[in-house]
């Protein structure tokens, strides 16, 4: 079910915020500048708005209109008014919020044929929304006068990650690079290579799946604190985390795919002669890497999060966990920030690499076809 995005007349009228001077301060007219950032807005909500069916073309400019004219509450922000945000300000809010909404609601509504149109809707959509909330988070938090030791405005997050690159590349290199990648790679793969085994043999799969729900359900802290005693204070208890996390994810999702294949498909193959080895390659392991390919999307996320979590019981003085734990302590809020960032990007940019992979893969798999 689709839903509709508000109707032009209501967007128009909301928009009439753009033009009443009802900042405590006048703002509109003593910031000539903010002023004539509202124009585009204006200008999309006469020409464009009135547009009822999904359209590439008016989506885009409403998009980009309403990018434009959303400088004007940070310019007069910016020059002084943070914390004092008045009914004008909020009203002007408003109406880019429902410009917004139509422009993401024609947007995603388009119809187009080409592949390349397609591909640039899917990532167009995500973009404009993502690029709205923080727009949204930045002047909310700048609007009401939030401290930043509350919450800083994605502004100087930004800042504080541009000024803290070092920090920030060498807490990456330990965490991600030393200990996630290389647990994530072990873990995954003797998971993979023991449901193998426990397809082969079946009282390990009967044994093994069992415990595996059953630690599954441990809780992070208190197995990190184990690895540490165990393996140090270096990365290497920190990978062992990320293997315990990642082990029975793959090897569950593994087995559960391998017994996809129904018994028709595996009575075919035995018919032409094929041995159980040939069997398993050519039809019961591409059955199953939608499966697989699902397990290891899971364990992208839940590496990252073991190894920060890891690092709050023992680390060397560098690493995304201790970097949390510390800075937070301090009241450096805009870097503990800044530090979730890049652990988010980096946990994402895994995510969209595996679904790149899997896309390629698993080219064939009815939902793949379906989203393409």
């Amino acid at each position: 079910m689709v839903t509709k995005p508000p109707p032009a007349g209501a967007l128009i009228a909301l928009a009439a915020a753009l033009f009443l001077p009802l900042g405590a301060q006048g703002w509109w007219f003593d910031h000539p500048i903010a002023l004539l950032a509202t124009l585009p807005a204006w200008w999309t909500a006469l020409t464009l708005a009135r547009a009822m069916q999904g359209s590439l073309r008016n989506g885009m400019a409403i998009n980009l209109a309403t990018i434009a004219a959303s400088a004007a509450p940070l310019i007069i922000l910016h020059n002084g008014a943070a914390g004092h945000g008045a009914i004008g300000l909020w009203l002007y809010l408003l109406a880019l919020l429902l410009l917004a909404w139509r422009g993401l609601g024609l947007l995603a509504a388009s119809r187009v044929s080409a592949a390349a149109d397609q591909r640039f809707i899917a990532v167009a959509t995500p973009f404009f929304f993502g690029l709205g909330i923080l727009y949204l988070w930045e002047v909310l938090v700048r609007g009401f006068g939030v401290p930043a030791v509350l919450l800083p405005a994605p502004s100087q997050i930004g800042l504080r990650i541009a000024t803290s690159l070092p920090t920030l590349a060498a807490d990456f290199n330990q965490t991600y690079i030393k200990a996630v990648i290389p647990g994530f790679i072990m873990g995954c793969g003797a998971g993979f290579l023991t449901a193998i085994l426990c397809d082969r043999v079946d009282f390990l799969r009967r044994g093994l799946l069992p415990i595996g729900n059953l630690v599954s359900a441990l809780p992070i802290i208190g197995i990190a604190p184990i690895m540490v005693m165990w393996f140090g204070f270096d990365w290497h208890s920190k990978a062992a985390v990320v293997v315990v996390m990642t082990f029975f994810p793959m090897l569950v999702n593994t087995v559960t795919g391998l017994a996809a294949t129904s018994r028709i498909e595996r009575d075919l193959l035995a018919t032409y002669g094929a041995s159980r080895v040939q069997s398993l390659l050519k039809l019961r392991l591409p059955q199953a890497m939608p499966f697989i390919f699902n397990a290891l999307k899971i364990n992208a996320t839940l590496a990252l999060i073991g190894a920060i979590v890891a690092e709050f019981f023992g680390t060397p003085i560098v690493g995304m966990g201790f970097r949390i734990s510390t800075e937070i302590g301090r009241m450096n809020v805009d870097l503990v920030w800044a530090t979730i960032a890049v652990a988010a990007l980096a946990g994402s940019a895994a995510y969209g690499l595996i679904v790149l992979l899997e896309r390629r893969v698993t080219f064939w798999h009815p939902s793949i076809r379906a989203a393409g």
